[in-house]
C-alpha cells in the first residue's frame, strides 16, 4: 500500500491550533503518514515539529504569489492538505486552485471564528464561504462552527473536538514556590491565561478586578499572555491601583495555573478554549463566559457566566473564593468531566479515518 502523504498548513497559529498541528504530526508519524508541516519559521522553533519526525517548509504568513507558489510546491504529491485556521486555509485554496483533478483532498479545520464588524467583517464572510467551499471536508471543533460552515456552503461539515494534549510535566496543585513567584503567598490566586487581545475579554476582566479591591486579602489576579492590548492593559492596572499582574508569554502555563484558586476565561467566544481543558484537567475550579463551545466542553464542571457581564463575573469568583466546599465540587466535577473528552490518540485517529476515507476516493 502506497504511504499516505498529509501537508499541514498553519496561518498565524494559534495556541490551540499549533498544539494540536504538533500533536497530529507526532501522531501521523508514528502511524507510518508521511508529514509535512508548512508554516511560519519562529512556529517551529516553538513547536519543534520536525521534533514530531515532520518535514518542515517555512511558509511566511502571506497571501503573495510567491509565497502561494512556495505552499503549492510544498503540496505536490501529497494525498490531503489539512488547513488550519482562516488564514492558513485561503492560502491553501489558492495553492490548490491550479491542481489537477485529481490532486489532493483539501480538509480545513475551523479552530475559531471572528468578531469582526463593517467592511473588513464581510471580507471574512466571503473569505469563509470560499474556503468551506472549496474543502473536501470542514472539520469544526465546536457544534456552532459545524453549523456555521454549512451556513457557509460546506459540502461537508463535521464535529471534531480538538483535545490538546495535557502537560507532560509534573505539576503540584497550589504550589508553594509558584505563587511565592507571583506574589500571592497570603493571598488568593486568579489565573487567565490567552492573548492580550479585545476578543479575550481582559478589559471586562479588570472591571471586574475592580470589584475585589474590598476583600480581605485581596485576591491577585495573573495573566499569562502577550499582544497588542498590553500597553493600554498596564495602563488600566495602574491608573486603577489593580491588583493584576501581566507576566507575558510563559512556557510554564501548566504549573502556575495548578497554583491558582480559580481560573478565569472571559473571553468573547471560545470552541475548546485551552486555559478551560487544563483547568478542569487539574482540578481548578473554572469560571467562564457561556460563549460558543464553551459550555459544549465544561459541562457543569464550571461557573458560568454572560459575556459582557462584569458585575457577574466578580460575583462568580467572589463566590468560589468564599466558598471552599463549591471549589472543591468544581474541583472534582471538573477531573470527571476531563474524562468525556476524546483522549489525543483519538482525536488522531478520527483525523486519519477522514484522511483514509478521502485517500481511497481519488
Amino acid at each position: 500500500m502506497t504511504q499516505l502523504r498529509t501537508v499541514q498548513v498553519l496561518g498565524g497559529g494559534s495556541a490551540g491550533s499549533s498544539a494540536h498541528v504538533r500533536s497530529l504530526a507526532s501522531g501521523l508519524v508514528a502511524r507510518g503518514v508521511r508529514v509535512t508541516v508548512c508554516a511560519p519559521a519562529e512556529l517551529d522553533r516553538a513547536y519543534d515539529f520536525l521534533g514530531a519526525g515532520a518535514h518542515f517548509v517555512p511558509v511566511p504568513r502571506r497571501n503573495d504569489p510567491a509565497t502561494v507558489a512556495q505552499l503549492r510546491n510544498a503540496c505536490v504529491g501529497a494525498d490531503v492538505v489539512h488547513a488550519h485556521g482562516l488564514h492558513a486555509s485561503v492560502r491553501a485554496t489558492l495553492a490548490l486552485s491550479g491542481a489537477a483533478v485529481r490532486g489532493p483532498a483539501l480538509v480545513t479545520t475551523w479552530h475559531t471564528r471572528n468578531h469582526v464588524d463593517g467592511a473588513r467583517g464581510g471580507l471574512l464572510r466571503l473569505l469563509e464561504r470560499r474556503t468551506a467551499r472549496a474543502a473536501a471536508v470542514v472539520l469544526g471543533t465546536s457544534s456552532e462552527l459545524v453549523d456555521r460552515a454549512r451556513r457557509r456552503g460546506a459540502r461537508d461539515a463535521r464535529l471534531a473536538p480538538v483535545t490538546v494534549p495535557a502537560s507532560r510535566a509534573p505539576v503540584c496543585l497550589h504550589d508553594g514556590k509558584a505563587r511565592a513567584e507571583l506574589g500571592a503567598v497570603d493571598r488568593p490566586l486568579l489565573m487567565a491565561v490567552g492573548a492580550l487581545v479585545p476578543e479575550r475579554g481582559y478589559g471586562l476582566l479588570l472591571d471586574a478586578a475592580r470589584e475585589w479591591r474590598d476583600m480581605d486579602p485581596q485576591p491577585l489576579l495573573v495573566i499569562a499572555g502577550e499582544g497588542r492590548e498590553r500597553a493600554a492593559l498596564q495602563r488600566r492596572i495602574e491608573a486603577e491601583g489593580l491588583a493584576v499582574r501581566l507576566i507575558g508569554r510563559r512556557d510554564d502555563v501548566a504549573e502556575l495555573l495548578a497554583a491558582a484558586d480559580v481560573a478565569v476565561l472571559p473571553s468573547r467566544w471560545e470552541a475548546r478554549a485551552l486555559l478551560a481543558q487544563e483547568a478542569l484537567r487539574l482540578g481548578v475550579p473554572l469560571v467562564a463566559t457561556a460563549v460558543g463551545g464553551v459550555p459544549e466542553l465544561v459541562g457543569d464542571a464550571a461557573e458560568l457566566v454572560p459575556w459582557g457581564d462584569a458585575p457577574a463575573l466578580a460575583a462568580a469568583v467572589r463566590g468560589l473564593l468564599e466558598d471552599t466546599d463549591r471549589r472543591m465540587d468544581l474541583a472534582a466535577a471538573g477531573r470527571v468531566q476531563a474524562r468525556t473528552w476524546p483522549t489525543e490518540d483519538e482525536t488522531i485517529a478520527h483525523v486519519l479515518s477522514v484522511y483514509d476515507e478521502l485517500a481511497g476516493r481519488r
